[in-house]
């Protein structure tokens, strides 16, 4: 496997891409948001395809960006729902280290204001309860590292996966300074 690349994957609003950026930055690599990704390749937002294409062609689509994506040390923020599409996240995981960021129920639930606005992917029927419940045990599958939020502030969730990729030898010695 190439480490070339960490990937944050988890519930949407666990902040992916607040960490990404704070990582990217920290760490000198390029920072990559696949929800971006898609709106620039089909010119349209997030909630826009979902409503015309439906939840599963706007699956297609995500599982279609992540499986071509081409990066190399770069911190790439997923949205929440890339681990539905096997292919998208077998290459995530073929090009660098899958990070889930934990979050507890209760404080997504406090977080996720107006879930359709935001471009969360849901079906008819169902809560963010069953959301989270569905989606828990595929962020688990995928993630070689779990990082939990539980007690920490966007920096110490950041500072916690730096740990936690050094102590495993994940990255050079370029990385030994950080902190």
């Amino acid at each position: 496997m190439m480490n070339e690349n960490i990937t944050l994957i988890g519930m949407p609003a666990s902040g992916k891409s607040t960490v990404g950026v704070i990582l990217a930055k920290i760490i000198g690599y390029d920072f990559v948001d696949t929800d971006i990704l898609i709106q620039r390749r089909t010119g349209r937002r997030l909630r826009d395809l979902i409503s015309s294409e439906g939840i599963d062609g706007f699956l297609s689509i995500e599982n279609r960006v992540c499986r071509s994506l081409a990066a190399k040390h770069a911190v790439i923020a997923t949205g929440g729902s890339a681990v539905y599409g096997e292919e998208g996240m077998e290459r995530l995981k073929s090009i660098g280290i899958v990070v889930y960021l934990e979050t507890a129920y209760d404080v997504l639930e406090r977080r996720l204001h107006n879930i359709r606005r935001r471009g969360v992917i849901i079906r008819e029927g169902q809560t963010l309860r069953d959301l989270y419940e569905e989606r828990a045990p595929l962020y688990r599958k995928y993630a070689d590292i779990t990082i939990s939020e539980e007690h920490g502030n966007s920096e110490q969730v950041v500072a916690g996966i730096v740990s936690e990729l050094r102590r495993r030898g994940t990255f050079g010695k370029e990385w030994r300074s950080l902190t």
